[in-house]
């Protein structure tokens, strides 16, 4: 959209895409504090490609925290000029974490998942 030069729909896209990141991060800790830990049953080669994978989104996943808060912060000062130089990171990394979530996910509870007693 900001390529397109529609700053108000860029906004309100951004700060919806924000919010659903807020939601999710929350549900995400709920969850996990009362399903506990599940362990990855993947053997041979997926194996470390998925802790690899993992390892992966979980360092960036941290980092980008900051990064959105800033590139966020920025935004909403009017800091254009500012903005845009973090932006240009923030929204890859943010990408990544994103579509890795997704893969970790279906990869843990899907296609090595362990069977339920």
């Amino acid at each position: 959209m900001i390529r397109k030069g529609r700053m108000a729909a860029h906004r309100a896209f951004m700060l919806s895409a924000f919010c659903c990141s807020i939601v999710f991060l929350i549900s995400y800790v709920l969850y996990h504090l009362k399903a506990g830990v599940f362990h990855f049953a993947g053997q041979g080669w997926i194996r470390p490609a998925y802790f690899i994978l993992l390892t992966t989104h979980t360092i960036l996943a941290i980092v980008i925290v900051p990064l959105v808060l800033i590139t966020l912060s920025r935004a909403l000062r009017r800091r254009f000029d500012r903005h845009r130089l973090i932006a240009r990171w923030t929204l890859p990394i943010w990408f990544y974490v994103s579509v890795t979530g997704v893969i970790i996910y279906w990869m843990l509870y899907h296609l090595y998942a362990t069977p339920s007693a």
